[in-house]
C-alpha cells in the first residue's frame, strides 16, 4: 500500500493546503482573473495573474487543472516581472464539457489546444512550465512552435512508455485501494464514479504508447525543440524513473539538467519556494 500512496502522486498534491483549492472561490486572489474561450470546438477554462511582460503558460498533469497543480506557482511567481496563465486541458477540470477522452493523438491535440489558447489571449510568444503529462505537452508545443516560445521548464515528464513504466502505471490503476484522502479532490471534482472511470481511462491512454516504436509518445520531436529548456527531477520520484530526465537532457540541444535529491514528483509543491526561485532565476536569464 505504500508504494500505491507514493505513486499515486503523479496526480495528488501532498499537502492539504493545496487540496482545498480544489473548492477555492474565484476571489481567492484579488490580482488573479478567471473566464473562459471557445477553442478549437471546445470552451476552455484559464485563469491569469500578474502583469510582467514575461509570459507563462502553466501545464497541469493528468487530470489535473491549474488550481489543482499550480496554487504555489500561481499566487507567488513575481507579478510584476510575469503574467502567468494556467489552463484546464479539455475535458479536466472547468474544461467541461466535454468528456475526455484519449485518442492515439491527445496529447498533440493537448498541445495544439495549449497554443491556440494564448493566440486567443493574444500572446504571441510565451513560456512552458509542464508538470507530468503537461510537460509531455509542452515538450510537443515547443519542437511544434519553435516562433512561440520563449523558454520552457518541464518535471516528470517522459517522451517515451516503457515496461518499466507500463508496471507503474497498473500499480495504481485501482482507485479504491488509494487512501480516501488522495482520491478526495478528484472525487469532488469528478464525482466517485467519474474519477475512477477517468483515471482508468487515463491509464489505458498512456499505456497505449508502450506499443509504438521505442514506445515513443514524442521522442522524434526532442531534436526540433530550439528554446531554452530546463529539466528537473526529484531523484526520489516514484512516478518517472530517472532515466526519463537524462533522455531528455541527452536528445533537447542545449537543455540542462537539474536535480532535486529530496524531490518527488511534486516536487513544485512541496518544495515550492525552491522551485519557484529556480523557474524565476532561469525564466529571467
Amino acid at each position: 500500500m505504500a508504494s500505491l500512496f507514493l505513486l499515486g502522486r503523479r496526480l495528488f498534491p501532498r499537502r492539504s493546503d493545496f487540496l482545498r483549492t480544489v473548492n477555492a472561490p474565484r476571489q481567492l486572489s484579488s490580482s488573479r482573473s478567471s473566464n473562459k474561450k471557445h477553442v478549437n470546438g471546445v470552451d476552455l477554462f484559464y485563469e491569469q495573474t500578474g502583469g510582467g511582460k514575461h509570459v507563462v503558460l502553466l501545464l497541469p498533469g493528468a487530470l489535473g487543472s491549474s488550481r489543482t497543480d499550480f496554487g504555489p506557482q500561481l499566487e507567488a511567481l513575481n507579478k510584476e516581472v510575469f503574467t502567468v496563465v494556467g489552463w484546464d486541458p479539455r475535458g479536466y477540470g472547468r474544461s467541461r464539457p466535454p468528456d475526455r477522452d484519449f485518442p492515439p493523438d491527445f496529447f498533440e491535440r493537448d498541445a495544439k489546444d495549449a497554443v491556440d489558447l494564448m493566440k486567443v489571449l493574444g500572446f504571441g510568444r510565451f513560456s512552458l512550465l509542464g508538470w507530468s503529462d503537461g510537460g509531455i505537452t509542452a515538450l510537443i508545443a515547443a519542437a511544434r512552435n519553435p516562433d512561440r516560445i520563449n523558454k520552457m521548464v518541464v518535471w516528470g515528464s517522459n517522451a517515451f512508455v516503457s515496461q518499466e513504466d507500463l508496471k507503474l502505471y497498473n500499480m495504481v490503476r485501482d482507485v479504491s485501494k488509494w487512501s480516501a484522502r488522495m482520491r478526495r479532490p478528484m472525487e469532488e471534482t469528478y464525482g466517485d464514479q467519474g474519477f475512477a472511470e477517468l483515471w482508468a481511462s487515463w491509464v489505458d491512454g498512456i499505456s497505449q504508447f508502450v506499443h509504438r516504436p521505442e514506445g515513443s509518445i514524442c521522442m522524434e520531436l526532442l531534436p526540433l525543440i530550439s528554446c531554452s529548456t530546463l529539466i528537473v527531477h526529484g531523484e526520489k520520484d516514484p512516478m518517472v524513473p530517472g532515466f526519463h530526465p537524462q533522455y531528455l537532457h541527452k536528445h533537447i540541444k542545449g537543455s540542462r539538467l537539474q536535480l532535486m535529491p529530496e524531490g518527488k514528483h511534486n516536487l513544485h509543491l512541496k518544495y515550492a519556494e525552491q522551485f519557484n526561485k529556480l523557474v524565476e532565476d532561469f525564466l529571467e536569464e
